[in-house]
């Protein structure tokens, strides 16, 4: 069972991380919100603790934007603050639990167990281009009977594309909903990432499904794509 714990005040994490880990659980730890989102976004776990206050981005920013790519792995909210409008804030993001510090230590592996049995609560409708299927809840991704395997960001990209399938959007909507509004790289990682999905959803298939329109942005065909001849090895 691995378990991402998201929080800044570091004696704190290493005390949660060594307490689940005689518990049985494979901790990870991160002390600032664009880790925790890098993190939780790149790889998987079974369950989130995150604090609310955190430096660089908020709890509340980074569980929205989890939410937002797809990410529906079930996360536990701590806080200092005690507040019904605060826990009403973080259910409406899409929390799944909440502990206000200070916490008891067997409350808090009692609620995580408790989220493992449960599993993710919400079961998001699959959505579909033609016969392109992206499933946000299992993270997989079909093309007719055919599974496609794609990493996290792959898949955050394409969900976000079927999510606004037939519009066009921008490399700067892509940036900012799949990677993250303080992301300072060069643009030119939205091509390269595009480029891998043409590749896993489309080439093998002999389909063309995402539009590049030039100087604007792409566009992802609601009809899963049109037959295209493929060059032999592409």
């Amino acid at each position: 069972m691995r378990v991402l714990v998201v929080e800044d005040e570091e004696r704190l994490a290493d005390t949660v991380r060594r307490g689940l880990e005689l518990e049985g659980f494979v901790v990870e730890c991160e002390t600032n919100g664009p880790d925790g989102l890098w993190r939780a976004t790149e790889d998987p776990f079974d369950v989130i603790v995150l604090d609310i206050m955190l430096p660089g981005l908020s709890g509340y920013e980074v569980l929205r934007t989890l939410r937002t790519r797809g990410v529906w792995t079930p996360v536990l909210m701590l806080t200092a603050k005690d507040g019904e409008y605060d826990e009403a804030d973080a259910f409406d993001l899409g929390a799944d639990d909440y502990l206000t510090k200070p916490f008891s230590f067997v409350v808090l592996v009692a609620r995580l167990r408790a989220l493992l049995r449960r599993g993710a609560p919400e079961r998001p409708t699959v959505l579909a281009a033609g016969d392109l299927t992206v499933d946000p809840q299992s993270h997989r991704v079909f093309r007719g009977d055919t599974e496609i395997t794609l990493t996290a960001r792959e898949f955050g990209l394409l969900h976000y594309l079927v999510r606004n399938a037939g519009a066009v959007v921008t490399k700067s909507d892509i940036l900012r909903n799949v990677w993250d509004a303080h992301y300072e790289g060069t643009e030119n990682v939205v091509e390269v990432y595009i480029r891998y999905l043409r590749r896993k959803i489309d080439a093998p298939f002999g389909r063309s499904t995402i539009d590049t329109l030039r100087g604007v942005g792409y566009r992802l065909r609601t009809d899963g794509g049109e037959p295209v001849d493929q060059p032999d090895g592409e």
